[in-house]
């Protein structure tokens, strides 16, 4: 391929998915290797018909001192010669990865990328040009096979995603090295790239030759696999975002409620999607893996009310009559509250509003859990809100023996962190009621009642 072959493909990837506008600032990540060398020899060719403004900058990662100078002193030599502005950047790898216990890789690329945004906003770049290839994309797609991912993780590399973008995405490494060496250009090598202590190192340089030698072909076979796969999920993308748009009850940045009857009766393949996209776009979700998707499905169609599921990072997920909850806050403590007798108080936080009355004639004797009707003349006023406290106990109605409270929750099944969030109405010392599960017998109607207290619970969005 002649060198001008190389820069009308490199162009047609271009035009073809919108990657660059005419007078855009590109800032070019740039490390001297064979990749991103030939895409700033590119886009230099490219600079008159597109008016573009190119910056390219190196990101020294402290991890090869001996390579180092050499690598930015290519890097700002060649520049210098195309009139393009060069700038550096120095990340610590070591530090960060120890601080965030990642691995060597996950922090560099997490650092670079982060020295990328910052550079482009220090130069005012529309877009951030990165230069990898047809060989990456395969490379991924084999690394990401062997982990088992799904249709979205195999279908690669993005093209654009934001600010960036990469125009070399449909060239192979192959065609880079004739490139270079029409154009007399001899890159820099990054010694790392040469070991297999890497995954993608040991990819690239044992399972890539070795499957082509069946299929010489092979990246070109697996990035139309990946091209495939882009176009279904662009497909699928759109599929969600039209059922979310039905779905959502409520959201907040750590919180998503979603009508359970639609989640019920939906596709499996829709439903997967449709829970990983709110978990990705909701901060305080992320980190739930395909088991937990799993999990989580499995919740909507054999679950029942109350069911709940504990994930990882203190991520909860409840089934409840209508709604699926899914949230990283904290489990709700109740404050502490005066229940005016007639009158009723909101339990703020938790959703809930008591009401309290006094009649002369008992009428119909409620459901003994969200409402119950008491002796008013053995209760002392004014009657008292609050959570639950360590060593509490009462008389269940009908029970026949003193219960902890504590106790009660766990024959009941109560979720560990709704216990908190339980009102306890009580007449000075003594529990008259726990508000949505059971009156205290000590308080009970009897033939003797001649005024009835009745006390109501409700549950409410605030």
């Amino acid at each position: 391929m002649r060198p001008e072959d190389l820069i009308m493909k490199v162009d047609e990837t271009i035009r073809r998915n919108g990657l660059l506008s005419p007078g855009d600032a590109v800032l070019l990540g740039l490390s001297g290797g064979p990749d991103s060398t030939c895409l700033l020899m590119v886009l230099h060719a490219l600079r008159q018909a597109y008016c573009l403004d190119i910056h390219a900058v190196y990101v020294n990662h402290n991890l090869r001192p001996d390579e180092t100078p050499a690598e930015t002193a290519f890097c700002r030599s060649l520049c210098e010669g195309l009139g393009i502005a060069f700038m550096q950047r120095s990340v610590d790898v070591v530090l960060f990865s120890k601080a965030r216990r990642m691995n060597l890789q996950e922090a560099a690329r997490e650092l670079r990328y982060q020295a990328f945004q910052d550079a482009a906003h220090e130069v005012k770049a529309d877009r951030i040009a990165l230069a990898h290839t047809a060989d990456d994309q395969a490379e991924t797609f084999i690394m990401r096979l062997s982990r088992g991912a799904g249709p979205a993780g195999l279908s690669g590399i993005p093209v654009r995603r934001g600010k960036i973008v990469r125009p070399l995405l449909e060239v192979q490494r192959s065609e880079i090295d004739c490139f270079l060496k029409e154009k007399d250009i001899a890159p820099v090598m990054d010694s790392s790239n040469l070991k297999e202590d890497y995954f993608r190192n040991m990819v690239r340089l044992s399972i890539m030759p070795l499957l082509k030698r069946s299929n010489p072909n092979l990246v070109h076979s697996l990035v139309t696999t990946m091209t495939i796969l882009q176009e279904e999920e662009r497909y699928f993308a759109v599929l969600v975002t039209k059922t979310l748009m039905k779905l959502i009850s409520r959201k907040t940045g750590r919180r998503i409620e979603l009508f359970l009857a639609p989640l019920e009766s939906m596709d499996k393949v829709i439903l997967r999607r449709v829970l990983r996209r709110v978990i990705q776009e909701t901060e305080g979700l992320r980190g739930v893996g395909f088991k937990h998707i799993e999990d989580i499905i499995r919740l909507i169609r054999q679950g029942t009310a109350g069911n709940r599921l504990m994930l990882p990072q203190g991520i909860r997920v409840i089934r409840e009559y209508a709604l699926l909850v899914i949230t990283s806050e904290e489990p709700v403590r109740i404050a502490e509250y005066q229940l005016a007798v007639p009158g009723e108080t909101v339990i703020v936080g938790a959703g809930l509003v008591l009401t309290a009355s006094v009649e002369l004639h008992a009428g119909q004797m409620g459901d003994g859990r969200s409402n119950v009707v008491l002796d008013a003349d053995r209760v002392k006023l004014p009657l008292g809100v609050r959570p639950r406290r360590a060593g509490d106990f009462f008389h269940p109605l009908g029970f026949g023996r003193t219960r902890k409270v504590q106790d009660f929750f766990v024959d009941l099944k109560v979720p560990r962190d709704e216990r908190d969030s339980v009102p306890l109405v009580t007449s000075g010392d003594d529990i008259v009621w726990v508000a949505g599960y059971r009156a205290d017998d000590r308080f009970k109607v009897t033939e003797h009642t001649k005024k009835f207290l009745k006390l109501g619970i409700v549950k409410g969005k605030f």
